[in-house]
């Protein structure tokens, strides 16, 4: 017994704790992939041996310099990536509840396919986010509440101008629509194309901040483009799309009688 206790003491408890640490860490990689996060990891992994360096060479004033950064660090890398945070804490706690995909649902996603198809078509300017493990509550109020079932005509009224809330963004919760002229977060990616216009950047910004999928039409061309995690897709074919939201939400949607294109 004595022995076994000694074997856990100097060798598996070290084990166990590097492979905790190494679940740990590889979940952090995973909540930051494709973020600004990575970024500025690497930057602390270069100061990190800088400071490591300085009191290994014995370099007193870069130390103290090196030391105060760590100290004032943790503030600032809160306060610059406040919304990748919230983003990675929201995830961790998501519901399971409310996926936008369910057998309740499917009419829901062809309303959905035929109004962005029949947008397209019209190049009318359209923003559609759809809701899921990541709540919105905040963008919601932020809008006007509808609360109504969703349907391709709702749709297209509602981003028909001149309505006062064309300009604004439509949240889809469920097989609802829960809101219409919404304010979103846009995106500070100063890798994005300086093409794309506010809408496509308050599409791109609420999928950073959350795991929302955001679909926008553009006013000018009429081209769909679809954002999800922080990254836009554009020119996506009405019927890619389609497919693209029975993949990632696992759903079996029956193709059934698809809204008609004409207005």
């Amino acid at each position: 017994m004595e022995y076994i206790g000694l074997i856990w003491n100097r060798y598996l408890v070290n084990i166990f704790d590097i492979l905790f640490v190494g679940f740990l860490f590889y979940h952090l990689l995973l909540l930051i992939k494709g973020t600004r996060a990575v970024q500025i990891i690497f930057g602390i992994v270069v100061v990190a041996v800088l400071t490591l360096l300085a009191q290994i060479l014995g370099f007193p004033s870069l130390s103290w310099l090196l030391q105060k950064f760590w100290i004032a660090g943790v503030i600032v890398i809160a306060v610059l990536f406040q919304p990748e945070i919230r983003s990675a804490l929201a995830r961790l706690g998501a519901r399971t509840a409310g996926r936008f995909v369910a057998t309740s649902e499917m009419q829901a996603v062809n309303e959905l396919i035929g109004a962005v198809k029949e947008g397209s078509r019209r190049q009318m300017g359209m923003l559609i986010v759809i809701e899921r493990d990541t709540g919105l509550r905040n963008y919601v109020e932020s809008g006007t509440l509808i609360n109504g079932e969703l349907s391709r005509e709702l749709l297209l009224t509602l981003f028909q101008p001149p309505s006062d809330l064309h300009d604004g963004a439509v949240i889809v919760r469920g097989n609802q629509l829960a809101a219409a002229g919404c304010i979103l977060p846009l995106s500070s990616d100063l890798s994005l194309s300086k093409l794309l216009g506010t809408r496509h950047r308050a599409a791109v910004g609420i999928s950073e901040v959350s795991d929302a999928w955001s679909i926008c039409v553009s006013e000018e061309t009429g081209n769909i483009s679809v954002s999800v995690d922080g990254k836009i897709n554009t020119q996506v074919d009405p019927d890619e799309l389609r497919q693209q939201l029975v993949n990632l939400f696992n759903a079996n949607v029956a193709e059934g009688p698809r809204a008609e294109e004409g207005a």
